[in-house]
């Protein structure tokens, strides 16, 4: 705060709680018999008068003002002035979060050291993983875990980035980001409609063979560095495997042909520099164990 606004701060408010004391003195010097008539008359012979506070009310006023000035000698609130006792929020704060970190380091004092799998099977370390996943990830891969078009389901078998202890702890902490190219104009009409024709049903084995070797032919020259020659993805990249019947973006024809055609592009954040290296375990663990 700036030289003027301190001392603008310190004006208004001193002078704020002289003129409370002003008002309240200065109607409180007639006696109630000496009020002054303000000529409302009712039933011809109730009048008003404007009589001061009584004495008990106007100590209370005054007490009230007292407090204040106190409060303003002894914590901030006067421009810069810090007050004698050096409070401040930023310290309260701080206090406040080294209580939470000392109860929560004790809390998590049982799980040090252990296994993530050993943790994905103790009631007590699911629960307390259960909780982090809902405040932290439930936003994007639902309640429940199980995902959305666009956010993985958690719950299954399938991992873009691989689905172990570590992996799942990499993933955490410091995010994925996965892009799938756009081939608008790079893939001939009949080419991208035998990929599209044939990419949801890779394993139908009643897919006509030419069609098949069509796709084929153009999956190996577009598609297979990311997929892999065989179709089953790579964790490395977050490349999806294209065999099964799990799809992130929808698995019918107009899906698959938007999804060529445009790209795909997601992001999970990181969560590093959010929650402590015990919460990551805890929340991989609880994630660990909802699959199968």
């Amino acid at each position: 705060m700036s030289a003027f606004w301190h001392w603008f701060v310190i004006v208004i408010t001193v002078a704020s709680l002289f003129g409370c004391l002003w008002l309240l003195f200065g109607n409180a010097r007639k006696a109630p018999g000496e009020a002054e008539d303000t000529g409302h008359v009712w039933d011809d012979d109730l009048r008003e008068r404007n009589n001061p506070l009584p004495r008990w009310w106007l100590v209370l006023f005054v007490l009230t003002v007292v407090f204040a000035a106190g409060y303003l000698v002894l914590y901030p609130g006067l421009g810069n002035y810090p007050g004698t006792l050096g409070w401040t929020q930023q310290a309260q704060a701080g206090a406040a979060l080294a209580q939470i970190g000392e109860k929560r380091e004790a809390l998590h004092a049982q799980f040090h050291g252990r296994p993530l799998e050993d943790l994905a099977r103790d009631p007590a370390a699911q629960s307390l993983g259960r909780e982090l996943f809902l405040r932290n990830c439930a936003g994007c891969h639902g309640a429940d875990a199980r995902g959305a078009v666009g956010f993985p389901n958690l719950a299954d078998a399938d991992w873009l980035y691989g689905g172990t202890p570590e992996a799942i702890v990499a993933s955490i902490t410091g995010g994925r980001r996965g892009t799938m190219p756009a081939f608008n104009g790079a893939i001939g009409t009949e080419p991208l409609k035998a990929l599209v024709d044939f990419i949801p049903r890779w394993s139908d084995p009643k897919l006509d063979a030419g069609t098949r070797a069509a796709a084929m032919a153009q999956f190996n020259i577009t598609c297979a560095a990311c997929h892999g020659a065989d179709g089953r993805g790579n964790v490395a990249l977050g490349a999806p495997n294209l065999t099964d019947d799990i799809w992130l973006f929808g698995g019918s024809p107009d899906h698959v042909r938007e999804t060529i055609l445009f790209g795909r592009g997601g992001a999970m954040p990181a969560h590093g520099e959010l929650l402590s290296a015990d919460d990551i375990r805890l929340a991989a663990a609880y994630v660990y164990g909802l699959s199968p």
